[in-house]
């Protein structure tokens, strides 16, 4: 989300469920903010970006995504790609570990 847009990106789909801190709406460049396909609050404070975790959130994140409103979400979502590129955004700072994987991989399935 910090990151300056490329013309690459396709469509910029935000898929926190907070705004990020020091970004501007207007300068977000965003097609869409898909807060649904976010983790709920009650897993993200579960999991606390503890690595030891990762294994489990992953788990009880696809498990919320399968329900609605994120499953909705996620259907939307899923049409999005099949349109066209999409570039996932989000302000955590360790992708790896974060819910964007896990959703980079349900949408790759």
């Amino acid at each position: 989300m910090y990151e300056a847009p490329e013309g690459e990106d396709g469509a910029r789909v935000l898929v926190d469920r907070l705004w990020p801190r020091g970004v501007a709406k207007d300068a977000a460049r965003l097609d869409e903010w898909c807060k649904d396909v976010a983790p709920s609050k009650e897993l993200r404070t579960w999991y606390g970006h503890r690595a030891e975790r990762y294994e489990e959130f992953a788990e009880r994140y696809r498990a919320e995504l399968a329900v609605p409103p994120a499953a909705e979400a996620l259907d939307g979502l899923r049409e999005r790609v099949a349109a066209g590129p999409v570039t996932l955004l989000t302000a955590t700072k360790e992708i790896e570990l974060s819910h964007v994987t896990v959703l980079a991989e349900v949408l790759g399935e």
